[in-house]
């Protein structure tokens, strides 16, 4: 007897919320504001999953810390804020394109894994971001970058709109979670900490009607 044929399956629940794309928080430390100028030293995304209630949750997170591409410059007073020791025999940074390499497989997975055409960058500040990531892709000649190249998902607005806070510590406190001052400034605790919010105020938005991927 003749088996039916397989029915493709049905687009995820991220698919459809976010017309195909898939938000991913990243969180980068650099040496400056500049993002032609200053250097990135470290990398963090945190992909978006869905729980079987339907809930947004943190999925599998990547992070990497980065030599300084050559050329690029360092302010010192940044250092200072960020706590980074360039030659702590523990950092083991990766080039900058071997960072790319391992964060945007991770995101390139989840994409894969949520059926959807490409991720959409989440940040707080999130031009702060996506621009030194895109400077980044741009030394590189990288040519798989899976975000998009200029929209984003930006918490310091959804934050304000939701808890009247701007500053992440205090939104991520305002959205009912600890903080600690001690672990700020790494890319991997500020990006959970940025996801935990975009998750939060999400999860208390009631879902648009009859969202559909893109064409």
């Amino acid at each position: 007897m003749d088996q039916p044929a397989p029915q493709p399956s049905a687009p995820s629940l991220l698919t459809k919320r976010f017309r195909g794309y898939l938000p991913v928080v990243v969180d980068v430390e650099t040496g400056g504001f500049d993002w032609n100028r200053h250097a990135l030293l470290e990398i963090a995304v945190v992909p978006v999953d869905v729980d079987e209630a339907g809930a947004l949750v943190l999925g599998t997170s990547a992070n990497a810390h980065v030599v300084p591409a050559p050329g690029t410059e360092i302010d010192p007073q940044s250092l200072e804020i960020t706590g980074i020791d360039l030659d702590h025999p523990f950092r083991f940074a990766k080039s900058e394109r071997e960072s790319l390499d391992h964060v945007f497989a991770t995101v390139r997975a989840a994409v894969k894994k949520h059926g959807c055409q490409r991720a959409i960058l989440v940040g707080h500040n999130a031009h702060f971001d996506l621009n030194f990531l895109n400077a980044a892709v741009a030394r590189c000649g990288h040519k798989r970058n899976p975000f998009h190249p200029f929209s984003v998902f930006d918490t310091v607005t959804l934050a304000g709109v939701a808890y009247g806070q701007t500053v992440l510590a205090r939104a991520v406190q305002a959205a009912g979670f600890p903080w600690s001052s001690e672990d700020a400034h790494s890319a991997l605790y500020d990006a959970e900490q940025t996801a935990k919010l975009f998750c939060t105020i999400v999860n208390a938005w009631p879902q648009p009607q009859g969202a559909s991927p893109p064409a």
